[in-house]
């Protein structure tokens, strides 16, 4: 079927931002959005938050199966292995990161980018390469995040140790002092939600950029670069700038009325897919419980009950539910976590998805190449500078 591509403004119907476009197949996740399900591989997100762990997954989704024990200690050794960066990056991390100079998104990706120049390997066009790479820089991703942290806080920058898990080395480079088993958990889940999500913005970006056969690192960049977009990541920091405004419980009914009357967004409700309960957010409400309780920052839970009720109640009719970031940035608040280190956190988690789907790609590789319809004027004359 011929498909008009010269045409009037608005003459031809297309999904805009391609929304339900086939782009390609996938094994890595599915979302069912109507039933608000998701699976990795075919597992239940609650099936691998509650039993699995980072690592797991991140196996799972590299190679498309659970690993066997020796697998996954395989795995988790070649991590460890490369936490550490050059100095050259964290020299470049401390001078731009002091005194809020930059933001943590705009330093990760220029972090990411930069260690690529100190990976030999980098350029290598092998299936080992490209595995090897995947694993360093999702390795290395909660190492960059620490090091921005560590620097914003003004404290010296905690090198990794090759004794801990991800998430719990993850922790301890942001702290400066071990976590303990709850904290390491709750830590462990939020980069087990956050892994893959179907062919959303970042991991298309991601995708687009490894159809051109460049490196991991670029594809990695554009996933980032996509991420820091605030249609895209962002969301459950503007959750606690919702909830900081709001103050108490008390002020929660008459703050979302007056919200909804000048029909302004209320944070972390609706999404692209889901038109039911986003999985994620009953996951993170759960643990929510536990560390507002530990850090007694109870008050944020309750408003955000609170403003869950009230939403459900007038919108879940339409579809506009709570959403995987109105729980997250209470429960990452509550841990200590400053909510301009949120999105690069969703990186920190999101890297495993975006290598493993540029994996999968490479291995039935097209370049994409969709096209515009043309709406300009069909011919004109070029008028010299001179006579215009």
């Amino acid at each position: 079927m011929a498909v008009k591509l010269v045409a009037k403004p608005g003459e031809v119907e297309f999904p805009k931002g391609m929304e339900g476009v086939i782009a390609n197949e996938s094994r890595k996740s599915y979302v069912n959005g109507l039933e608000g399900k998701l699976y990795y591989e075919g597992i239940t997100i609650q099936d691998l938050a509650e039993h699995s762990s980072f690592e797991e997954t991140f196996f799972l989704l590299l190679y498309d199966r659970l690993p066997t024990a020796d697998e996954l200690a395989i795995l988790k050794h070649r991590m460890t292995q490369y936490r550490n960066l050059p100095n050259e990056v964290y020299e470049l991390i401390e001078s731009v990161s002091a005194g809020y100079l930059a933001k943590p998104m705009s330093v990760m990706r220029t972090a990411v980018s930069m260690t690529a120049l100190f990976d030999e390997a980098a350029e290598e066009e092998t299936e080992a390469a490209f595995e090897r790479e995947a694993i360093k820089i999702t390795s290395r991703m909660a190492t960059i995040v620490a090091a921005i942290n560590r620097v914003r806080e003004g404290k010296p920058i905690v090198q990794p140790r090759a004794d801990l898990s991800h998430a719990a080395n993850f922790l301890y480079m942001m702290r400066g002092e071990e976590p303990d088993e709850f904290d390491t958990k709750v830590m462990d889940v939020i980069l087990v939600l956050h892994a893959d999500h179907g062919c959303n913005a970042s991991t298309f970006a991601t995708l687009v950029v490894t159809s051109t056969l460049a490196d991991m690192y670029s594809a990695v960049v554009g996933g980032i670069s996509a991420l820091k977009g605030p249609l895209h990541g962002g969301a459950n920091q503007r959750v606690m700038k919702m909830l900081n405004e709001i103050g108490s419980a008390d002020n929660v009914e008459n703050w979302l009325a007056d919200a909804v009357a000048k029909k302004k967004k209320i944070m972390g409700f609706g999404h692209r897919v889901y038109k039911a309960m986003d999985p994620r957010a009953v996951i993170l409400h759960g643990y929510a419980k536990e560390v507002t309780k530990r850090a007694g920052t109870e008050d944020w839970l309750v408003m955000a009950e609170k403003i869950e009720k009230f939403m459900i109640e007038k919108l879940g009719q339409k579809g506009i539910w709570p959403n995987v970031d109105f729980f997250s940035g209470v429960v990452m608040s509550s841990m200590g976590i400053d909510d301009e280190l949120f999105t690069p956190i969703f990186a920190v988690s999101r890297a495993a998805g975006w290598t493993a789907h540029a994996l999968e790609q490479r291995k039935d590789n097209r370049i994409y190449r969709p096209r515009f319809v043309y709406v300009g004027p069909a011919t004109q004359e070029y008028v010299p500078i001179d006579e215009r």
